[in-house]
């Protein structure tokens, strides 16, 4: 079997990956953040990383930015933490996470069920977060479980999936009016909190 095709980044064909790398960011479900770092330092370890263009002051400024937008201040100077030793909260830890890949202030951000794990308080808050973002311009895409209503709503565009097929793919407000034309698919899907 051979796969062929393009691959289209606003119209124009990408090449080499390479060149897109700090465009695109993918936030992953379960990060990898080190357990001795505190959220600082993990943001800054990544500006080193990934923003050679950029002199030391520039990437300070960045970090206390993004410190500052994630809400991270009062546990920016608190160690991550891991099983073993107590850290910051769950929601701290996933906002960081998601900062990790924020650095390099990409174009487009691609998460991997970023509320997992997370009680519905603080869930809201993460989804709250990345509609900011997009509010500012960024293109945000997610993947996300048993969302409450809330945290639907807090959506723009939406791909609803049931049983491995894509049922609705359009505008969230539109939804419900799609629901209650065929109630086929609320007695076989998992029910969703609808208000």
């Amino acid at each position: 079997m051979k796969i062929t095709g393009s691959l289209l980044l606003n119209n124009q064909e990408i090449t080499d990956i390479d060149d897109y790398s700090n465009q695109i960011a993918y936030a992953m479900q379960d990060d990898i953040l080190l357990s001795s770092f505190t959220p600082t330092q993990a943001f800054k370890f990544s500006a080193d990383l990934r923003l050679k263009c950029l002199n030391e002051q520039q990437k300070i400024e960045r970090v206390n930015q993004l410190i500052k937008d994630l809400g991270l201040n009062k546990c920016k100077d608190t160690r991550i933490g891991d099983a073993m030793f107590r850290g910051i909260s769950g929601g701290e830890r996933k906002r960081t996470s998601i900062g990790v890949e924020l650095v390099t202030n990409p174009d487009m951000l691609f998460l991997d069920e970023p509320t997992t794990g997370l009680d519905s308080y603080t869930a809201l808050q993460v989804i709250e977060l990345l509609q900011k973002l997009s509010n500012k311009g960024a293109n945000v895409v997610s993947t996300i479980h048993q969302p409450s209503s809330e945290i639907i709503n807090a959506f723009e565009r939406l791909i609803l999936i049931c049983r491995d097929d894509i049922i609705y793919q359009t505008h969230i407000k539109l939804l419900i009016i799609f629901l209650l034309q065929d109630t086929s698919i609320l007695i076989s899907a998992t029910p969703l909190n609808i208000s």
